[in-house]
């Protein structure tokens, strides 16, 4: 069976559950707080006086979020990886290099894991950082505009604090920025890291084992709806060597006593330095055996485009985000304009899939934990 990063996407599924459970708490308590004596002259006074409470309960929520993504991200790394030398097993089990495979010890390799779980971990430690002094930060500045906005616009209180509330739910509880720009809400991009160390470790696990009988090259499968990072390499040998660059050699066939012509495109690594196998990649690798593997067929997807799955995303981004305006709701009128733009996602998604066959709807990339 090949492998690919979809063998562990089920995975990051419950890292993304825990981080989606602590924004919605998070932007309720921030919610309530605000809303706490709202009709008192001394609003501001008060406010600013219990930003101390405001922050303990925040740290509590970030510590235990800590706590809990770690041991979930500890078993989702060693399940990966099992996988990945499974999908090795499965794959080559009706040869004799396969039956070699099974015959050897199937734990996980520790270092390994380890090391990925410790490349998650210095990946999101800035979320933890950001995430108290965020939502600090936002209370005090609702605090500060709203009593501006009092004197110059006459706005009530509660509708300025709430407006106030659904641009930063509209943002996400970080607004965290990655190392190219690129603007993440903090569930996001915690399933993001977790779904790329899960595939990694299940490829790892893959290519392990393959290391262990001595093959050492892999063929790209060809995926639907492939991104142009990705289209470059589908169908193509790579070696897990060090060697780089396409070339070809001369191999003993599998099977027969002759060579055969193989054609290298590069070496896995600098594949995945160029993009593949990147967070939501549908490709997939299994073990090339010269005169045996074939070309994996071309999978056609007739009026579904690339772009349309980007499409899909979006329209979940967007689900998410009015999902957090709901949960970030002071009352009841602001919780039923935000379940409305909600309602009007949804139908889009629906929409967008019935006019693409090749387009599946996922319901769990449309959820926060705590949306009210």
């Amino acid at each position: 069976m090949p492998v690919s990063p979809a063998l562990a996407e089920d995975l990051a599924q419950r890292v993304r559950e825990l981080y989606d459970s602590a924004e919605g708490v998070l932007l309720e308590k921030l919610a309530a707080a605000l809303e706490a004596d709202i009709d008192s002259p001394r609003w501001a006074e008060l406010k600013l006086a219990s930003i101390g409470n405001l922050r303990q309960a925040v740290e509590e929520i970030s510590a235990a979020l800590q706590d809990d993504t770690t041991g979930a991200v500890a078993t989702a790394l060693a399940t990966a990886y099992n996988r990945g030398r499974q999908a090795a097993v499965a794959e080559l089990g009706a040869l004799d290099i396969g039956r070699e495979l099974v015959a050897r010890e199937t734990l996980p390799q520790a270092a390994s894991v380890d090391r990925l779980a410790a490349s998650y971990a210095r990946d999101t430690r800035p979320l933890y950082q950001r995430i108290t002094r965020a939502v600090v930060d936002t209370y005090r500045s609702i605090v500060a505009r709203v009593s501006g906005a009092q004197l110059l616009t006459g706005t009530t209180r509660r509708e300025a604090s709430q407006r106030a509330l659904d641009a930063f739910a509209q943002r996400g509880i970080t607004g965290f920025v990655d190392s190219s720009g690129r603007r993440w809400d903090m569930a996001s991009y915690a399933e993001m890291a977790v779904r790329s160390v899960t595939a990694r470790a299940a490829i790892e696990g893959h290519i392990d084992a393959l290391a262990e009988i001595q093959i050492g090259w892999v063929i790209v499968s060809d995926a639907p709806l492939e991104c142009p990072l990705c289209r470059p390499w589908e169908g193509e040998i790579l070696t897990l060597g060090p060697e780089t660059g396409p070339h070809t050699v001369r191999a003993q066939h599998e099977l027969e006593d002759r060579t055969v012509a193989v054609h290298l495109a590069g070496s896995l690594a600098e594949a995945r330095a160029a993009g593949l196998f990147h967070p939501n990649c549908r490709h997939s690798l299994a073990a090339y055996l010269p005169g045996v593997t074939t070309r994996p067929p071309h999978h056609a997807t007739p009026g579904t485009t690339y772009e349309d799955t980007q499409r899909q995303r979006a329209i979940e981004r967007n689900i998410r985000k009015w999902k957090r305006v709901k949960a970030a709701a002071m009352d009841d009128d602001a919780r039923r304009k935000a379940g409305a733009k909600v309602r009007a996602w949804q139908k889009a998604a629906r929409e967008h899939v019935a006019a693409h066959e090749h387009i599946v709807r996922q319901p769990a990339r449309e959820q926060i934990g705590s949306a009210r």
